[in-house]
């Protein structure tokens, strides 16, 4: 069974920084495109930040050069560091594994950016 279990949300002021983590459990990571995704209020969800199984990234427009994403094997986790956060990254964050056979999703964490 595919497990996603997301951590390091909260609360955070703009130009703030926070690391959200995804521990996935049945998956191998090169058989798998891996992805953060964000929806905030009233907004469709959207892609954040993507990771291939050969380690390929792409990143929104909108995060470019704050974001990263990468992988951990040794301990099948994902991660997503946040940087110079602004209001307008307001959102639940969630975590997504996908492959030919089956499209998985964690629970979404709140990242509230705001003073």
């Amino acid at each position: 069974q595919v497990q996603l279990v997301e951590s390091g949300g909260g609360l955070v002021q703009p130009g703030g920084s926070l690391r959200l983590s995804c521990a996935a459990s049945g998956i191998i990571f090169s058989s798998n495109t891996m992805g953060w995704y964000r929806q905030a209020p009233g907004k469709q969800r959207e892609l954040v930040a993507l990771i291939t199984g050969g380690g390929f990234t792409n990143y929104a427009d909108s995060v470019k050069g704050r974001f990263t994403i990468s992988r951990d094997s040794t301990k099948n986790t994902m991660y997503l560091q946040m940087n110079s956060l602004i209001a307008e990254d307001t959102a639940v964050y969630y975590c997504n594994a996908r492959n030919t056979l089956r499209n998985s999703w964690g629970q979404g964490t709140q990242v509230t950016v705001s003073s």
